[in-house]
């Protein structure tokens, strides 16, 4: 399964704001300046342009891509992983949490990033090297295939959902509790790291030991305080929203319209939708 022409374009549209970001060294600078050589200034007035980058998670890079449902952002996010890796730093472990906001679209998202029959899975094989890991968060919580050493030897896909995070019931605030399946960790958290409230040798705390990529899924439902809260509480180095309808605070670095879709055959247009008692 290769890219169609409007995937390709919004990972050359990412690939070419690294280029900014590499010049200009700072997020918010390599954002505008993007779009002010792509569109021109930003007018508040006319709302020409692109508004200037919102600075949610202070860092992290944040931004967003916008293609229409069935545009398959799920295959666009795993081709983009590898753009968003070879713009680190050497060191940076290879490590993102997938976020969800539903149960049901994560037991879907870990059966398709797991399947070796499935396009999204034999990408990612064939972008890290068949060195790709995925994990569910009890995965996680019981060092399932999951130590020190194999963070630095793979891709490891952490899928999670908003909740299992932000969420305060007793099960989700198992993240938060020390662990001794964790305990391999414990000399790369840092104690000035450790999140308020929680212990050291944690789940929370071992993923902001790894400053991971964030993946964002249905971007726009990850807008209010307590989530913000949640994606600044995660550390992470990058942050990569998918949405169709993008928030108002959104940086969007990519857009695809409907017609693009429709051009590569994805979905049929118009739809016409009628009443019937």
């Amino acid at each position: 399964m290769e890219l169609k022409t409007y995937q390709k374009q919004v990972i050359d549209d990412l690939q070419l704001y690294f280029e900014y970001l590499q010049n200009h060294k700072k997020a918010n600078i390599a954002f505008n300046t993007f779009w002010q050589d792509k569109v021109g200034f930003y007018n508040p007035i006319s709302g020409e342009g692109m508004r200037p980058y919102q600075n949610t998670v202070p860092n992290a890079v944040h931004l967003s891509i916008k293609v229409p449902t069935a545009g398959g952002k799920t295959f666009i996010a795993c081709n983009a992983l590898k753009t968003i890796f070879d713009a680190m730093p050497n060191n940076q472990t290879k490590t993102v949490i997938w976020l969800v906001p539903w149960s049901n679209l994560l037991d879907q998202t870990v059966k398709n990033l797991s399947n070796p029959d499935h396009p999204y899975c034999q990408k990612l094989n064939s972008l890290f090297n068949n060195r790709v890991q995925v994990y569910e968060k009890r995965d996680l919580l019981q060092g399932a295939n999951f130590n020190s050493s194999s963070v630095k030897e793979q891709l490891n896909i952490m899928v999670m959902n908003f909740a299992s995070i932000r969420a305060k019931n007793k099960e989700d605030r198992k993240v938060n509790e020390q662990n001794s399946n964790l305990a391999n960790f414990a000399s790369m958290i840092n104690d000035a790291d450790v999140l308020e409230g929680t212990e050291k040798e944690a789940l929370i705390n071992v993923i902001r030991s790894l400053n991971p990529i964030l993946i964002v899924d249905e971007s726009h439902n990850a807008e209010s305080d307590l989530s913000v809260e949640m994606l600044n509480n995660l550390n992470p180095s990058f942050i990569l929203d998918l949405t169709a309808t993008p928030k108002q605070n959104a940086n969007i670095v990519s857009l695809v319209s409907a017609i693009e879709l429709k051009k590569e055959h994805m979905v049929k247009l118009p739809v016409i939708v009628y009443n019937h008692q």
